[in-house]
This record gives C-alpha cells, sequence and structure tokens, in this order.
C-alpha cells in the first residue's frame, strides 16, 4: 500500500506542476486552465489523503479485514453509453448483492471512514436528520445537472472504480490530466499496464473489496459495475477465477458519440484540449479497444459464467432479460426481486432521455466505424441472452445527422 501510496503522491505532484504552467498557443484556455487546477488539485490532494489516513487506519484497526473472501463476485461490464448504469442499479435491488454507492466511493472507502459516517448517520437521524436534509437539498443542485447523462446521487450505487481514485488510476482523471500515461494505460490495461504496477493497482483494488464486504456482510455476493473496466476484463478474469460476468452491448455507431458528448463538458472545464489536442481521437481508438477486449477476453467463456445482453433487450424485455442473465450464470431468483422487476421494467419502456448527440458533430464517419468494428460488435451480439426482442433491432446505426438517447440511463 504504501508503495503506492508514494508513486501515486509523485505522479501527482508531476502533474500538478505541468498543469500550473501556462501554455503557450492554447488561447485562452492555456491560461485559464492553471487557474482552475490552481483551486482543483489541492482540493483533490486533500480528498486522496483523506482517503489514504483512513485506508492506513484499517491496517492498524481492521487487520482482520484481509481475511475477507470475495466470493463469485459479478461484474457487469460493457462499453460505457451501454446500459451498464440501468442494469447495475436494478441488480442492487436484489437483496443478496451488496454493492459500493456513491459517497462510499467518493468520501468513504476505508472501513474507518465509512463507520465514522454511518455513526454520524444515526446520530443525525435520531436529531430529526437535519444533515440529511441539507445533503438532500446540495445533491439535486450539484448533481442535478448531470441527470440528461448520468443520473447520480449520495446513496445510489455506483461504480467502483472511483476506488483507484487514491492511486490516481481512475480513468476519469483523464479529462483534468490529459497528459498522464499512466491514466491513458488504464485504457488499455490489459495491454499496455506495466508490472509491477498493474500488481499493486489490482491488490489495492482487491483490498477496497474487501473492505467493503467486511463492512456490509461478508455472506453477501459482491457487485461490481465498470464500464471504464472492459479494459481490465483479462485482469479480472485472472484474479477472479470464480467470478460472473454480464457484458452489456450497444453499436458502436451509438457509443462513441454518446460517450464523447459525455465527456464533453468536463473535456471543455478543464481546458484538455488545451493540453491534448487529439483528446477525441484518442478517446474513440480506446473505446474501440474496449470492444476487442472484452471479445479476446470473455467471448469464449463458458456460458454458465458469462452472460451478453443488449441495450435493446434491457429496454423493451428488462424482466426476462435479468431472469435469464440469472438462469445462465446460475443465480438464485427470490420471488420479492422477481415481483420488483415488473416496475422497473415498466420505467424502463417509458424513459426517455435529454441527452443528445450527433456522429458529425465529433467528426465520426459511420462508414468507418463499421469497418473497425461493426464485425466485432455483431460476433459479440450473436452471443446475447435469449430473449426475444419486441421492437428494434441490434445492429441499426445511428442517424448521422442528429440523434437522441430513447433508451436507458447509461
Amino acid at each position: 500500500m504504501f508503495r503506492l501510496f508514494f508513486s501515486s503522491q509523485l505522479h501527482l505532484l508531476g502533474l500538478a506542476l505541468r498543469a500550473l504552467v501556462p501554455r503557450r498557443g492554447a488561447g485562452w484556455a492555456g491560461y485559464i486552465r492553471p487557474l482552475l487546477m490552481l483551486g482543483f488539485v489541492p482540493l483533490f490532494a486533500l480528498i486522496q489523503l483523506i482517503h489514504w489516513l483512513g485506508l492506513a487506519l484499517d491496517e492498524l484497526l481492521y487487520p482482520d479485514y484481509r481475511q475477507v473472501q470475495v466470493r463469485e463476485p459479478l461484474f457487469v461490464l460493457g462499453v460505457p453509453r451501454s446500459g451498464t448504469t440501468h442494469l447495475h442499479r436494478v441488480l442492487a435491488k436484489d437483496p443478496g448483492f451488496t454493492t459500493f454507492t456513491t459517497w462510499e466511493c467518493l468520501f468513504a472507502l476505508s472501513i474507518s471512514a465509512r463507520r465514522f459516517w454511518l455513526g454520524l448517520g444515526r446520530l443525525d437521524a435520531r436529531l430529526g436528520a437535519p444533515l440529511a436534509r441539507v445533503l438532500r437539498w446540495s445533491e439535486r443542485h450539484v448533481f442535478g445537472a448531470l441527470d440528461a447523462i448520468h443520473s447520480m446521487r449520495l446513496d445510489d450505487p455506483e461504480e467502483d472504480y472511483f476506488a483507484l481514485l487514491p492511486a490516481l488510476a481512475c480513468f476519469i482523471l483523464v479529462l483534468p490530466f490529459p497528459d498522464s500515461t499512466r491514466l491513458w494505460r488504464m485504457g488499455t490495461f490489459d495491454r499496455d499496464m506495466p508490472e509491477p504496477l498493474r500488481s499493486r493497482l489490482l491488490e489495492h483494488y482487491h483490498r477496497c473489496l474487501q473492505r467493503h464486504l467486511y463492512v456490509h456482510g461478508q455472506d453477501k455476493r459482491l457487485l461490481s459495475k465498470n464500464a471504464a473496466f472492459a479494459p481490465l476484463a483479462g485482469a479480472l478474469r485472472a484474479r477472479y477465477a470464480d467470478a460472473r460476468f454480464v457484458v452489456c452491448l450497444r453499436a458502436p455507431q451509438q457509443t462513441l458519440p454518446s460517450q464523447l458528448s459525455a465527456i464533453a463538458g468536463g473535456a471543455t472545464l478543464f481546458g484538455a484540449a488545451a493540453i491534448a489536442p487529439a483528446l477525441e481521437r484518442r478517446m474513440t481508438e480506446q473505446l474501440g479497444f474496449y470492444y476487442h477486449n472484452l471479445e479476446r477476453v470473455l467471448a469464449e467463456v463458458p456460458r454458465q459464467r458469462c452472460a451478453w445482453v443488449s441495450m435493446e433487450q434491457l429496454r423493451e424485455r428488462l424482466g426476462p432479460s435479468i431472469e435469464a442473465i440469472y438462469r445462465q450464470l446460475g443465480l438464485a431468483l427470490e420471488a420479492d426481486y422477481r415481483a420488483r422487476l415488473q416496475a422497473h421494467q415498466h420505467h424502463a419502456r417509458r424513459y426517455r432521455s435529454a441527452h443528445q448527440y450527433s456522429l458529425a458533430q465529433f467528426g465520426l464517419d459511420a462508414a468507418r466505424i463499421e469497418h473497425d468494428l461493426g464485425a466485432c460488435y455483431r460476433r459479440l451480439h450473436a452471443r446475447t441472452i435469449d430473449v426475444e426482442a419486441t421492437s428494434t433491432t441490434a445492429v441499426s446505426a445511428v442517424d448521422h445527422t442528429r440523434a437522441t438517447e430513447t433508451a436507458l440511463p447509461c
């Protein structure tokens, strides 16, 4: 743990020093970015130091967490914007699973921090929940602007790749730090991440999963959803030999512009284009790697260990799709949870996103995408679970001028 701490702090220092230097030839963004980073970097560093302090306290106060077994975890993977968020949140309603929540990911990765905040929450409830009301008001205003792209509340199930934030290995950080080789290698982890950093990052992630189960119950099955872990599929399969996988699929003509649109606000905020003019091209190439890596690693995994599901299936036949997933993976589906699926299916069919994007907006060519990824996508789609779709076909290309996401929260 300490080697990873020191290496991440040195890397952050180097990135911070470069971020504070104005970039000539980048226009106003080259000068505004250092001012923004002057506020962002200290706050980010402080939060990560608090995480590291909590993780260190765990080693002193709760050393037995290391004995926790992560048995038969379920990993929800897929290319970003393919319905993984919606599937994750529906699966998280099954009481047999336990999964990370937003507040745990961002503020309480350690056992020490979780028990502190959970204790404070119980005290607040006894006092009439004044702090809870303030938090609810705050999250509506802070996270509300993201609802069209990725709705987020503090108690929502969330991607546990945020556990890699202290290690400076959470890929979302490529927006404030687009010149970090370490972060770009996270996007092609199975191919490009060198040893021994690969081993240290996987060990750190595993310890975070153990901590989660230590707090929430060692008898539960861990549910992990991370679209950003598609490039880690091989590492996860090797580390967790008894794991099961659910992979969400969506046509690349739709996922590529949707993902570029989703990160556009953050890229603009941090002036990422001033540092990495080829940001969109690199992101597009990386998303292509996601498809190919999922096929390379998981296409030959036995059916009882890996289920493939399309976004169309999740939208039109959510309940039957989840039942098919459970049946294929040998998971127990309790009667109470099966009853809840009907309500979730009704919501999925009615959902309409306000997120709009187009291929032309990002200079993407449908024919080129088809040439590069079409065959791979169709091979993967042929493996989807046996649930009859009722409306749209999976391989239809998105409109080249303007598309509106009408499927699911991604």
